[in-house]
């Protein structure tokens, strides 16, 4: 039974219906959209205060409702910016299409706190800085990653890019977007040419397997400089001997049991020995730490930059296949893949371009380990990579797992 002492007039007025919301969510967001011709900038940032407030508290779709009312202005109040960036996806994905200018901070700010799908949107946006491409791959999520290596406009500094070619050890999907990148130098493609597949390793010799003419032409004076001198400034030594056009290392033979290198090639033919890898290494001009990372390669190819570089004969790579006890035939009598590869690697390499590669390899494998570089691959400091030069850096992305063991 009804009370008779309440009446219909003191009963609590009806809820509202959400139409004046939604009508002064847009007005307001119409102030924010006017041009300054119409509004300054102290009435923009009032009405921008009050409808920061009204969003926070308000429902999604007011949010959404503002976010694509204000997507496509050249400047969005901050105060209204990071809240909507930040909301769901829904709300968010209107203003982080490229038709919004979002400046490098707020962008981060997103990247760092929202969610994944948000991050794969700035990572389609036409235009994205190296701090914020930096910022995102810190978050080490691979689809983000192969979204920004797909877009020419997502520019990548040193340290990013440096960053990503270490991740692609364990995510090969990396790879295809890397070869790709303009930004891509030897000190990364060297490195990452050990666990790429064979067509990966292919692009990365024939994209930079490139000539030491102009270094030899440009520096032919300094090498009597060097000799006067004694070859005393290390530095110097280890520059010219990446330039330099002879390759195998004629004072090694004065030393060795061998004849020449052909000789000790050989003998290994018979059967490859740690003692007899170290002297073909030697001889070949390289270091043997460099040499053991040739001779345990899975594939094989540079076995063949090997022989080239060292002007051994292609039967050479064969004869070094067959001391590794690699099998030369398949089931059916026919070379197997991984030979045949190797063979037309040494076709297809020039001298001086095969010289090239060995020898970056040689200088950032093994002239890089230094006592300093070595402890940070033990350990594992990634934070210390900045510490180090670009060979040395190489050194310790191709290296880390087998110290690491």
């Amino acid at each position: 039974m009804i009370d008779p002492a309440f009446s219909t007039e003191d009963r609590a007025p009806p809820q509202p219906t959400g139409r004046a919301r939604r009508a002064l969510v847009k007005r307001l967001a119409d102030v924010v959209c006017l041009p300054s011709s119409r509004v300054n900038a102290f009435e923009r940032a009032m009405t921008a205060d009050l409808l920061v407030e009204m969003l926070r508290d308000g429902e999604p779709e007011d949010r959404a409702r503002a976010a694509r009312r204000l997507a496509g202005l050249t400047e969005i109040p901050t105060s209204i910016l990071r809240l909507l960036l930040r909301d769901e996806i829904e709300v968010a994905a209107p203003l982080l299409d490229d038709g919004t200018t979002i400046s490098d901070p707020e962008l981060i700010l997103c990247v760092r706190d929202a969610t994944i799908e948000h991050r794969r949107l700035i990572a389609a946006r036409r235009d994205i800085s190296e701090v914020v491409v930096e910022a995102m791959v810190d978050q080490g999520e691979p689809s983000v990653i192969e979204h920004l290596l797909r877009n020419p406009g997502a520019r990548f500094s040193a340290t990013a890019l440096e960053r990503v070619v270490a991740a692609s050890r364990d995510h090969k999907g990396y790879l295809a977007g890397l070869l790709r990148r303009t930004e891509l130098r030897p000190s990364h493609a060297y490195v990452l040419f050990w666990w790429s597949d064979p067509e990966a390793r292919r692009t990365v010799l024939q994209r930079f397997a490139v000539s030491r003419e102009v270094l030899q032409d440009a520096s032919g004076d300094i090498f009597p400089m060097a000799t006067a001198e004694g070859w005393q400034d290390p530095l110097v030594r280890k520059a010219l001997q990446f330039i330099e056009r002879r390759q195998r290392n004629r004072a090694a033979i004065d030393k060795s049991p061998y004849d020449s290198l052909d000789a000790a090639i050989a003998a290994a033919a018979d059967g490859m020995t740690r003692d007899l890898a170290s002297e073909i290494a030697y001889l070949a001009g390289i270091k043997p730490t460099t040499g053991a990372k040739i001779f345990t390669d899975p594939y094989g190819e540079p076995l063949a930059i090997l022989c080239k570089a060292t002007g051994l004969p292609k039967s050479a790579v064969r004869a070094l296949w067959r001391g590794l006890r690699r099998p030369e035939t398949d089931s059916a009598g026919r070379t197997t893949a991984a030979l045949d590869r190797s063979l037309v690697t040494y076709d297809m390499m020039a001298v001086d371009r095969a010289q090239t590669v060995l020898r970056y390899w040689n200088w950032s494998l093994s002239s890089a380990l230094t006592p300093a570089l070595m402890r940070a691959i033990r350990e594992g400091d990634e934070d210390a990579v900045d510490e180090y030069s670009a060979p040395q850096r190489a050194a310790m992305l191709a290296l880390s797992s087998e110290f690491k063991a």
